[in-house]
C-alpha cells in the first residue's frame, strides 16, 4: 500500500496509509474496533473504493482478476449458505474456483469441523459458522490470506488450534493478514501494524513494540502509543 485514503460516508476513514508485506509472514492489524482495519482489508482485496493511493497484491492492482484463485478472504460476517451442510458449501465455493474436490475434506479437517460436515450451517453455533467461512477461505491453497476478525466467539482451544494452522500455512509459504482486537493474539504474529482512527500507530514485531514502549504487554503499549499520539496532536 503506498498513500491510501478511504472517504466513506462523507468522512476520511484511512489516512495516507503506507506499508509492505513481505511473503511467508503473519502480519496482525490490531486496533480497537472502528479503527478502520476492515476498511483496509476491503481496499486489500480490491472491493472498497479508494480515494487515492495505491494497492498492489502479489504483484497485481488490488482486486484484478488474475488474483481470484491466489487470495483467500474470510469476511468478519461469515458469507455462506444458511441451507446448506458445511460439505454443501465447501463444494459449490471449490467448484467456483476450480479448487480440486479433495480441497473440501483437506478444509474441513483443518478447521476441526469433521463432525459437522454434513450438518446444515443454520443449525451451527456461531464458533462453528466462523469455522466454516475460515475453511472456504483455505480452499485452492492461496498465497494470500486476508482473515478479518477470524478468531471471535472462538473458545482458547480452538483459538490456539487455528493459530496453529497460520503458523503452518506460514511456513509452506502463505501470506497472511490477520485483524484483531484481541490483545494476547498479537503476540502470535510476525509483525504488527497497531491501529487507531485510520492511522497506523506502529509497524514492528511485538519484541520490538514492546521494546520501544518499555512496556510489559502489548496492551500496555498499544496504550502508550496512543498517549504519545494525543500528546503530538496537542
Amino acid at each position: 500500500m503506498q498513500g491510501l485514503r478511504v472517504v466513506r460516508g462523507g468522512r476520511e476513514v484511512l489516512h495516507d496509509l503506507a506499508f509492505e508485506v513481505p511473503r511467508g509472514t503473519i502480519v496482525g492489524l490490531l486496533g480497537p474496533s472502528g479503527c478502520g482495519k476492515t476498511t483496509l482489508i476491503r481496499a486489500l482485496v480490491g472491493v472498497q473504493v479508494v480515494r487515492s493511493g495505491t494497492v498492489t497484491v502479489l504483484g497485481e492492482p488490488a482486486g484484478a482478476p488474475g488474483l481470484r484463485r491466489r487470495v483467500g478472504y474470510a469476511t468478519q460476517k461469515p458469507a455462506v449458505y444458511g441451507d446448506l451442510s458445511v460439505a454443501e458449501n465447501l463444494r459449490y465455493f471449490a467448484a467456483m474456483l476450480g479448487a480440486p474436490r479433495s480441497d473440501v475434506a483437506r478444509v474441513i479437517d483443518e478447521v476441526g469441523l469433521g463432525r459437522h460436515r454434513d450438518q446444515v450451517v443454520a443449525t451451527l453455533s456461531g464458533g462453528q459458522l466462523s469455522r466454516v467461512n475460515l475453511a472456504a477461505a483455505l480452499l485452492g491453497g492461496p498465497e494470500l490470506l486476508v482473515l478479518d476478525e477470524p478468531t471471535v466467539g472462538l473458545d482458547p482451544v480452538l483459538r490456539q488450534e487455528l493459530w496453529e494452522l497460520f503458523r503452518e500455512l506460514a511456513a509452506g509459504g502463505a501470506t497472511l493478514v490477520v485483524s484483531s482486537h484481541v490483545m494476547d493474539e498479537a503476540g502470535r504474529t510476525d509483525r504488527l501494524l497497531l491501529m487507531r482512527e485510520g492511522l497506523i500507530l506502529a509497524d514492528g514485531t511485538p519484541e520490538a513494540l514492546r521494546a520501544r514502549t518499555g512496556a510489559r504487554d502489548l496492551e500496555e503499549a498499544f496504550l502508550q502509543l496512543i498517549t504519545e499520539q494525543s500528546g503530538s496532536a496537542a
